[in-house]
Protein backbone atom coordinates (compact mmCIF):
# COMPACT_ATOMS: atom_id res chain seq x y z
CA UNK A 1 0.00 0.00 0.00
CA UNK A 2 1.01 3.27 -1.11
CA UNK A 3 1.48 6.29 1.51
CA UNK A 4 -0.74 8.65 -0.53
CA UNK A 5 -3.45 5.73 -0.19
CA UNK A 6 -3.54 6.04 4.04
CA UNK A 7 -5.40 9.58 3.96
CA UNK A 8 -2.41 10.97 5.26
CA UNK A 9 -2.39 15.42 4.70
CA UNK A 10 -0.36 16.39 1.26
CA UNK A 11 2.21 17.79 3.30
CA UNK A 12 3.53 14.47 5.33
CA UNK A 13 3.28 12.64 2.45
CA UNK A 14 5.74 14.86 0.19
CA UNK A 15 7.89 14.66 2.90
CA UNK A 16 7.96 10.72 3.13
CA UNK A 17 8.49 10.91 -0.69
CA UNK A 18 11.27 13.14 -0.31
CA UNK A 19 13.10 10.95 2.13
CA UNK A 20 12.72 7.96 -0.62
CA UNK A 21 9.43 6.37 0.38
CA UNK A 22 6.92 5.09 -1.02
CA UNK A 23 5.13 2.05 -0.49
CA UNK A 24 4.19 1.51 3.76
CA UNK A 25 5.95 -1.50 5.03
CA UNK A 26 3.01 -3.78 7.06
CA UNK A 27 3.40 -2.36 10.40
CA UNK A 28 2.53 1.05 8.97
CA UNK A 29 -0.11 -0.24 6.58
CA UNK A 30 -1.81 -1.90 9.56
CA UNK A 31 -1.17 0.86 12.33
CA UNK A 32 -1.50 4.23 10.57
CA UNK A 33 -5.26 4.21 10.12
CA UNK A 34 -5.89 2.72 13.54
CA UNK A 35 -4.22 5.91 14.76
CA UNK A 36 -5.64 7.96 12.54
CA UNK A 37 -9.13 6.90 13.45
CA UNK A 38 -8.13 7.60 17.36
CA UNK A 39 -7.38 4.21 18.86
CA UNK A 40 -5.18 2.73 21.22
CA UNK A 41 -2.59 0.60 19.59
CA UNK A 42 -0.25 -2.30 21.12
CA UNK A 43 2.14 -3.14 18.19
CA UNK A 44 4.71 -5.70 17.63
CA UNK A 45 7.03 -6.34 14.85
CA UNK A 46 10.60 -6.91 14.20
CA UNK A 47 13.53 -4.36 14.61
CA UNK A 48 13.68 -2.29 11.02
CA UNK A 49 10.72 -2.79 10.16
CA UNK A 50 9.44 0.77 10.37
CA UNK A 51 7.77 1.27 13.51
CA UNK A 52 8.91 4.74 13.99
CA UNK A 53 7.17 6.28 11.38
CA UNK A 54 3.93 3.80 12.13
CA UNK A 55 3.40 6.43 14.44
CA UNK A 56 4.85 9.57 13.57
CA UNK A 57 3.44 10.02 10.54
CA UNK A 58 -0.53 9.78 11.73
CA UNK A 59 0.39 11.54 14.85
CA UNK A 60 1.70 14.52 12.80
CA UNK A 61 -1.83 14.39 10.47
CA UNK A 62 -3.56 14.68 13.79
CA UNK A 63 -1.61 17.50 15.00
CA UNK A 64 -1.53 19.55 12.47
CA UNK A 65 -4.97 19.29 11.74
CA UNK A 66 -6.21 20.15 15.01
CA UNK A 67 -3.90 23.33 14.69
CA UNK A 68 -5.26 24.27 11.83
CA UNK A 69 -8.83 25.05 13.50
CA UNK A 70 -7.66 27.09 15.51
CA UNK A 71 -6.65 30.71 14.62
CA UNK A 72 -4.41 31.81 12.19
CA UNK A 73 -1.81 31.93 15.12
CA UNK A 74 -3.48 30.04 17.91
CA UNK A 75 0.16 29.13 19.64
CA UNK A 76 1.94 32.85 19.70
CA UNK A 77 0.82 35.66 21.62
CA UNK A 78 2.77 39.16 22.44
CA UNK A 79 3.92 39.90 25.91
CA UNK A 80 4.05 43.01 27.79
CA UNK A 81 7.33 44.24 25.96
CA UNK A 82 5.51 43.68 22.45
CA UNK A 83 7.84 40.41 21.42
CA UNK A 84 5.76 37.39 20.18
CA UNK A 85 6.34 34.31 22.06
CA UNK A 86 4.30 30.81 22.23
CA UNK A 87 1.81 30.24 24.55
CA UNK A 88 1.87 27.10 27.45
CA UNK A 89 5.83 27.10 26.69
CA UNK A 90 6.74 23.24 27.87
CA UNK A 91 3.41 21.96 27.62
CA UNK A 92 3.27 19.48 24.97
CA UNK A 93 0.56 17.71 23.04
CA UNK A 94 2.14 14.55 22.49
CA UNK A 95 5.14 12.35 24.02
CA UNK A 96 7.13 9.92 22.99
CA UNK A 97 9.23 7.76 25.38
CA UNK A 98 12.13 6.12 24.44
CA UNK A 99 14.73 3.93 27.02
CA UNK A 100 17.85 5.48 25.09
CA UNK A 101 19.77 8.75 24.35
CA UNK A 102 20.38 7.26 20.89
CA UNK A 103 16.97 6.17 20.19
CA UNK A 104 15.66 9.17 21.42
CA UNK A 105 17.70 11.24 18.99
CA UNK A 106 16.82 8.72 16.04
CA UNK A 107 13.08 9.56 16.99
CA UNK A 108 13.34 13.18 17.01
CA UNK A 109 15.18 13.82 13.65
CA UNK A 110 11.94 11.28 12.17
CA UNK A 111 9.44 14.02 13.44
CA UNK A 112 11.52 16.56 12.16
CA UNK A 113 12.06 15.19 8.59
CA UNK A 114 8.42 13.71 8.24
CA UNK A 115 7.01 17.36 9.76
CA UNK A 116 9.03 19.83 7.66
CA UNK A 117 5.93 21.25 5.93
CA UNK A 118 3.79 21.89 8.74
CA UNK A 119 4.19 24.34 11.64
CA UNK A 120 4.35 21.99 14.49
CA UNK A 121 7.83 22.02 16.99
CA UNK A 122 9.72 19.23 18.56
CA UNK A 123 11.99 18.97 21.36
CA UNK A 124 14.32 16.43 22.37
CA UNK A 125 15.38 15.51 26.05
CA UNK A 126 17.58 13.12 27.34
CA UNK A 127 20.66 12.87 29.80
CA UNK A 128 24.36 13.15 29.85
CA UNK A 129 24.44 16.28 28.37
CA UNK A 130 23.67 19.79 29.48
CA UNK A 131 19.97 20.50 29.65
CA UNK A 132 20.31 24.30 28.99
CA UNK A 133 19.37 24.15 25.37
CA UNK A 134 16.71 21.48 25.97
CA UNK A 135 15.06 24.38 28.83
CA UNK A 136 15.74 26.60 25.72
CA UNK A 137 13.62 24.67 23.00
CA UNK A 138 11.21 23.80 25.49
CA UNK A 139 10.39 27.22 26.36
CA UNK A 140 10.11 28.32 23.17
CA UNK A 141 7.22 26.14 22.73
CA UNK A 142 6.61 22.55 22.02
CA UNK A 143 3.95 20.48 20.41
CA UNK A 144 5.83 16.89 20.49
CA UNK A 145 8.35 16.41 22.80
CA UNK A 146 10.36 13.01 22.56
CA UNK A 147 12.04 12.14 26.10
CA UNK A 148 13.67 9.37 28.01
CA UNK A 149 12.44 8.85 31.52
CA UNK A 150 14.79 9.78 33.51
CA UNK A 151 16.00 13.37 32.14
CA UNK A 152 12.11 13.90 31.49
CA UNK A 153 11.72 13.42 35.54
CA UNK A 154 14.13 15.90 36.21
CA UNK A 155 12.38 18.68 33.71
CA UNK A 156 9.36 17.77 35.50
CA UNK A 157 10.27 18.45 38.93
CA UNK A 158 12.26 21.31 38.17
CA UNK A 159 8.83 23.23 36.56
CA UNK A 160 10.41 23.46 33.18
CA UNK A 161 7.56 20.69 31.79
CA UNK A 162 3.45 20.17 32.27
CA UNK A 163 1.79 16.96 31.41
CA UNK A 164 -1.63 18.23 31.31
CA UNK A 165 -2.07 18.95 27.77
CA UNK A 166 -0.94 15.68 26.24
CA UNK A 167 -3.20 14.40 23.77
CA UNK A 168 -0.78 11.40 22.78
CA UNK A 169 1.43 9.09 24.51
CA UNK A 170 3.87 6.82 22.76
CA UNK A 171 5.97 3.41 24.14
CA UNK A 172 8.73 2.71 21.74
CA UNK A 173 10.48 -0.35 23.03
CA UNK A 174 8.74 -0.79 25.57
CA UNK A 175 10.29 -4.38 26.46
CA UNK A 176 13.85 -2.38 26.46
CA UNK A 177 12.31 -0.37 28.57
CA UNK A 178 11.15 -2.49 31.50
CA UNK A 179 14.52 -4.40 31.36
CA UNK A 180 16.02 -1.04 31.99
CA UNK A 181 13.96 -1.29 35.00
CA UNK A 182 11.90 1.86 34.19
CA UNK A 183 8.88 0.37 34.92
CA UNK A 184 8.02 3.05 38.17
CA UNK A 185 9.47 6.03 36.15
CA UNK A 186 6.62 4.98 33.26
CA UNK A 187 3.76 5.03 36.08
CA UNK A 188 5.03 8.01 37.40
CA UNK A 189 4.71 9.80 34.12
CA UNK A 190 1.41 8.29 33.27
CA UNK A 191 -0.19 9.48 36.36
CA UNK A 192 0.41 13.09 35.12
CA UNK A 193 -1.07 12.60 31.76
CA UNK A 194 -4.80 13.39 31.23
CA UNK A 195 -6.81 9.86 31.09
CA UNK A 196 -8.35 11.36 28.14
CA UNK A 197 -5.86 10.40 25.95
CA UNK A 198 -4.46 8.54 22.73
CA UNK A 199 -2.40 5.56 23.96
CA UNK A 200 0.44 4.06 21.47
CA UNK A 201 2.51 0.78 22.42
CA UNK A 202 5.37 -0.20 19.78
CA UNK A 203 8.41 -3.60 20.64
CA UNK A 204 9.83 -5.74 18.87
CA UNK A 205 9.11 -8.50 21.16
CA UNK A 206 6.15 -9.06 23.35
CA UNK A 207 6.53 -10.36 27.16
CA UNK A 208 3.92 -11.46 29.43
CA UNK A 209 5.19 -8.10 31.45
CA UNK A 210 4.51 -6.07 27.87
CA UNK A 211 0.98 -7.36 28.15
CA UNK A 212 0.45 -7.01 31.92
CA UNK A 213 1.58 -3.13 31.83
CA UNK A 214 -0.43 -3.18 28.23
CA UNK A 215 -3.96 -4.04 30.21
CA UNK A 216 -3.04 -1.22 32.74
CA UNK A 217 -2.91 2.24 30.26
CA UNK A 218 -4.61 1.03 27.34
CA UNK A 219 -8.35 0.98 26.61
CA UNK A 220 -9.70 -1.40 23.78
CA UNK A 221 -6.25 -1.36 22.10
CA UNK A 222 -5.82 -3.09 18.50
CA UNK A 223 -3.22 -5.45 18.39
CA UNK A 224 -1.34 -5.75 15.77
CA UNK A 225 1.31 -8.24 14.55
CA UNK A 226 3.60 -8.30 11.30
CA UNK A 227 5.61 -11.48 12.16
CA UNK A 228 5.64 -14.16 15.33
CA UNK A 229 6.79 -12.74 18.02
CA UNK A 230 10.76 -12.62 18.34
CA UNK A 231 11.21 -13.92 14.93
CA UNK A 232 14.14 -12.43 12.95
CA UNK A 233 13.87 -11.29 9.59
CA UNK A 234 14.08 -13.95 7.09
CA UNK A 235 16.77 -11.67 4.90
CA UNK A 236 19.17 -12.30 7.39
CA UNK A 237 21.95 -15.39 6.58
CA UNK A 238 22.54 -16.68 10.05
CA UNK A 239 24.89 -18.63 11.42
CA UNK A 240 27.48 -19.33 14.44
CA UNK A 241 31.15 -20.15 15.52
CA UNK A 242 32.10 -22.72 18.00
CA UNK A 243 35.43 -20.74 19.22
CA UNK A 244 37.19 -20.73 22.56
CA UNK A 245 37.49 -17.66 24.18
CA UNK A 246 40.58 -16.98 24.04
CA UNK A 247 40.49 -17.68 19.83
CA UNK A 248 38.06 -14.92 19.56
CA UNK A 249 40.16 -12.22 18.71
CA UNK A 250 42.38 -13.83 16.38
CA UNK A 251 38.94 -15.18 14.87
CA UNK A 252 37.20 -11.77 14.51
CA UNK A 253 40.96 -10.36 12.93
CA UNK A 254 40.51 -12.91 10.01
CA UNK A 255 36.87 -12.04 9.36
CA UNK A 256 36.86 -8.49 9.21
CA UNK A 257 40.35 -9.08 6.39
CA UNK A 258 37.61 -9.92 4.18
CA UNK A 259 36.49 -7.63 1.46
CA UNK A 260 32.59 -7.74 1.43
CA UNK A 261 33.05 -6.65 5.50
CA UNK A 262 31.91 -3.62 4.85
CA UNK A 263 30.09 -2.01 7.21
CA UNK A 264 30.16 -3.84 10.39
CA UNK A 265 28.20 -3.56 13.70
CA UNK A 266 30.09 -5.83 16.64
CA UNK A 267 28.17 -6.33 19.80
CA UNK A 268 29.70 -7.17 23.43
CA UNK A 269 27.82 -8.34 26.35
CA UNK A 270 30.01 -5.93 29.12
CA UNK A 271 31.09 -2.01 28.42
CA UNK A 272 34.51 -3.00 29.32
CA UNK A 273 34.38 -5.50 26.87
CA UNK A 274 33.30 -3.23 23.92
CA UNK A 275 36.90 -1.27 24.85
CA UNK A 276 38.35 -4.28 24.51
CA UNK A 277 37.44 -5.14 21.14
CA UNK A 278 37.96 -1.56 19.95
CA UNK A 279 41.77 -1.20 21.39
CA UNK A 280 42.60 -4.42 19.43
CA UNK A 281 40.87 -3.39 16.29
CA UNK A 282 42.73 -0.06 16.16
CA UNK A 283 46.33 -2.08 16.53
CA UNK A 284 45.92 -4.28 13.91
CA UNK A 285 44.56 -1.08 11.70
CA UNK A 286 40.82 -1.74 11.61
CA UNK A 287 38.92 1.72 12.35
CA UNK A 288 36.64 1.17 15.32
CA UNK A 289 34.60 3.19 17.76
CA UNK A 290 32.23 2.43 20.32
CA UNK A 291 29.51 3.22 22.16
CA UNK A 292 27.95 2.62 25.41
CA UNK A 293 26.70 3.98 28.84
CA UNK A 294 30.31 5.23 30.03
CA UNK A 295 31.18 6.58 27.06
CA UNK A 296 29.61 10.84 26.72
CA UNK A 297 26.80 11.68 24.73
CA UNK A 298 29.14 13.67 22.71
CA UNK A 299 31.66 10.50 22.36
CA UNK A 300 28.45 8.33 21.84
CA UNK A 301 27.13 11.17 18.90
CA UNK A 302 30.64 11.51 17.55
CA UNK A 303 31.39 7.58 17.29
CA UNK A 304 27.86 6.66 15.83
CA UNK A 305 27.82 9.79 12.87
CA UNK A 306 31.31 8.62 12.03
CA UNK A 307 30.48 5.20 11.42
CA UNK A 308 27.08 6.63 9.05
CA UNK A 309 29.31 8.69 7.31
CA UNK A 310 31.55 5.40 6.85
CA UNK A 311 34.74 7.10 8.14
CA UNK A 312 34.50 4.49 11.11
CA UNK A 313 34.43 0.67 9.30
CA UNK A 314 33.49 -1.31 13.06
CA UNK A 315 30.73 0.04 15.33
CA UNK A 316 31.00 -1.92 19.15
CA UNK A 317 28.15 -1.49 21.02
CA UNK A 318 26.62 -3.06 23.91
CA UNK A 319 22.74 -4.24 24.33
CA UNK A 320 21.45 -0.92 25.88
CA UNK A 321 23.61 1.49 23.78
CA UNK A 322 22.73 -0.03 20.73
CA UNK A 323 18.61 0.90 20.83
CA UNK A 324 18.67 3.81 18.37
CA UNK A 325 21.21 2.54 15.94
CA UNK A 326 19.16 3.21 12.73
CA UNK A 327 22.08 3.09 10.20
CA UNK A 328 21.65 2.27 6.51
CA UNK A 329 22.84 -0.50 4.55
CA UNK A 330 25.19 -2.39 7.60
CA UNK A 331 26.23 -5.57 5.79
CA UNK A 332 27.23 -8.04 9.20
CA UNK A 333 26.31 -8.12 12.48
CA UNK A 334 28.40 -9.83 14.59
CA UNK A 335 27.47 -11.42 18.19
CA UNK A 336 30.99 -11.03 19.79
CA UNK A 337 29.61 -12.19 22.84
CA UNK A 338 26.13 -14.39 22.81
CA UNK A 339 23.40 -12.39 24.81
CA UNK A 340 21.70 -14.37 27.89
CA UNK A 341 18.50 -13.06 27.16
CA UNK A 342 17.25 -15.04 23.45
CA UNK A 343 15.44 -12.35 22.54
CA UNK A 344 17.60 -9.56 22.69
CA UNK A 345 19.72 -11.40 19.85
CA UNK A 346 16.34 -10.78 17.11
CA UNK A 347 17.02 -6.99 18.57
CA UNK A 348 20.77 -7.52 17.37
CA UNK A 349 20.37 -9.03 14.01
CA UNK A 350 17.52 -6.79 13.69
CA UNK A 351 20.28 -3.84 13.05
CA UNK A 352 20.99 -5.39 9.68
CA UNK A 353 18.96 -6.47 6.73
CA UNK A 354 16.50 -3.06 7.46
CA UNK A 355 14.27 -1.71 5.05
CA UNK A 356 13.71 -5.19 2.75
CA UNK A 357 17.44 -5.49 2.52
CA UNK A 358 19.54 -9.10 3.38
CA UNK A 359 22.12 -9.01 5.81
CA UNK A 360 24.60 -11.43 7.21
CA UNK A 361 25.08 -12.33 11.10
CA UNK A 362 27.22 -14.29 12.85
CA UNK A 363 27.61 -15.64 16.18
CA UNK A 364 30.62 -16.41 18.49
CA UNK A 365 30.00 -19.52 20.87
CA UNK A 366 32.13 -20.87 23.67
CA UNK A 367 31.72 -23.39 26.02
CA UNK A 368 30.18 -21.59 28.47
CA UNK A 369 27.61 -19.54 25.97
CA UNK A 370 26.39 -23.11 24.58
CA UNK A 371 23.13 -22.70 26.74
CA UNK A 372 22.58 -19.11 25.20
CA UNK A 373 22.81 -20.38 21.57
CA UNK A 374 20.30 -23.64 22.56
CA UNK A 375 17.81 -20.70 24.31
CA UNK A 376 18.03 -18.62 21.00
CA UNK A 377 17.77 -21.80 18.59
CA UNK A 378 14.37 -22.30 20.39
CA UNK A 379 13.23 -19.09 20.41
CA UNK A 380 13.50 -18.63 16.40
CA UNK A 381 12.32 -22.00 15.84
CA UNK A 382 15.74 -22.90 13.91
CA UNK A 383 19.08 -24.04 14.41
CA UNK A 384 21.89 -22.09 12.88
CA UNK A 385 24.65 -23.04 10.32
CA UNK A 386 27.76 -23.87 12.15
CA UNK A 387 30.99 -22.71 10.12
CA UNK A 388 33.65 -24.78 9.47
CA UNK A 389 36.32 -22.05 7.96
CA UNK A 390 38.83 -20.86 10.39
CA UNK A 391 38.99 -24.78 11.99
CA UNK A 392 42.07 -23.98 13.32
CA UNK A 393 40.52 -21.70 16.07
CA UNK A 394 37.39 -23.89 16.99
CA UNK A 395 36.66 -26.51 18.85
CA UNK A 396 34.45 -29.88 18.43
CA UNK A 397 30.82 -29.16 18.89
CA UNK A 398 30.55 -33.09 19.94
CA UNK A 399 32.28 -31.79 22.90
CA UNK A 400 29.80 -29.92 24.16
CA UNK A 401 27.36 -32.74 25.06
CA UNK A 402 28.42 -34.56 27.92
CA UNK A 403 28.05 -37.89 28.49
CA UNK A 404 25.72 -39.41 31.42
CA UNK A 405 27.33 -41.89 33.79
CA UNK A 406 25.96 -45.78 34.35
CA UNK A 407 24.31 -45.62 37.47
CA UNK A 408 26.09 -47.62 40.31
CA UNK A 409 24.48 -49.85 42.77
CA UNK A 410 25.51 -49.53 46.53
CA UNK A 411 27.16 -46.60 48.27
CA UNK A 412 31.02 -45.51 48.12
CA UNK A 413 33.06 -42.80 48.75
CA UNK A 414 32.26 -39.50 47.01
CA UNK A 415 28.75 -40.59 46.04
CA UNK A 416 26.27 -37.98 45.79
CA UNK A 417 24.05 -40.02 47.91
CA UNK A 418 22.93 -39.06 51.43
CA UNK A 419 22.79 -40.67 54.50
CA UNK A 420 19.24 -40.69 56.43
CA UNK A 421 20.36 -38.63 58.93
CA UNK A 422 21.82 -35.94 57.39
CA UNK A 423 18.69 -35.43 55.03
CA UNK A 424 17.15 -34.88 58.08
CA UNK A 425 18.99 -32.27 59.40
CA UNK A 426 19.09 -30.56 56.20
CA UNK A 427 15.02 -30.54 55.91
CA UNK A 428 15.41 -29.11 59.69
CA UNK A 429 17.71 -26.30 58.78
CA UNK A 430 20.95 -28.03 60.38
CA UNK A 431 23.80 -28.22 58.75
CA UNK A 432 25.45 -31.58 57.33
CA UNK A 433 27.96 -32.12 59.89
CA UNK A 434 25.65 -31.73 63.10
CA UNK A 435 25.65 -35.47 63.41
CA UNK A 436 29.33 -35.58 63.62
CA UNK A 437 29.71 -33.51 66.38
CA UNK A 438 26.67 -34.67 68.14
CA UNK A 439 28.48 -38.33 67.95
CA UNK A 440 31.80 -36.73 69.16
CA UNK A 441 29.65 -34.99 72.38
CA UNK A 442 28.37 -38.30 73.60
CA UNK A 443 25.10 -36.88 71.86
CA UNK A 444 24.45 -38.96 68.58
CA UNK A 445 22.62 -42.35 67.80
CA UNK A 446 25.01 -44.53 68.59
CA UNK A 447 23.93 -46.68 71.27
CA UNK A 448 21.88 -45.89 74.03
CA UNK A 449 21.52 -42.34 76.32
CA UNK A 450 24.22 -42.55 78.82
CA UNK A 451 22.38 -42.41 82.49
CA UNK A 452 22.00 -39.38 84.63
CA UNK A 453 24.00 -38.28 87.23
CA UNK A 454 22.82 -38.11 90.91
CA UNK A 455 22.58 -34.14 90.69
CA UNK A 456 20.19 -34.41 87.42
CA UNK A 457 17.86 -37.21 89.51
CA UNK A 458 17.69 -34.45 92.49
CA UNK A 459 16.72 -31.44 90.25
CA UNK A 460 14.52 -33.11 88.26
CA UNK A 461 12.16 -34.26 91.34
CA UNK A 462 12.42 -30.51 92.67
CA UNK A 463 11.21 -29.50 89.09
CA UNK A 464 8.17 -32.19 89.30
CA UNK A 465 7.08 -31.54 93.20
CA UNK A 466 7.36 -27.28 92.00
Amino acid sequence: MKFSELRLAEPIVRAVTSEGYETATPIQGKAIPEVLAGNDVLGCAQTGTGKTAAFALPMLHRLAETSTKRSKHPEVKTNGKGKRRRANPGRPRALVLAPTRELASQIFESFCSYGRHVRLRHVVVFGGVKQASQVRGLRAGCDVLVATPGRLLDLINQGHIDLRGVETLVLDEADRMLDMGFINDIRKVVGMIPKERQTLFFSATMPKEIRDLSDSLLRNPVFMETAPVASPAETVMQSVYLVMRQNKPALLERILRHDDMNRTLIFTRTKHGADRVVKQLNRIGVEAGAIHSNKSQNARTLALKGFKSGKVQVLVATDIASRGIDVDQITHVINYDLPNLPDTYVHRIGRTARAGNSGIAMSFCDHEEVKHLKAIERLIRMELEIRSDESDLLFDPSRTQRKKKPAQKGHHRGSSKKRPDQSENREDGRPSHWNKRRAKSGRGNRGPAAPASNKQRSKRRKQAVA
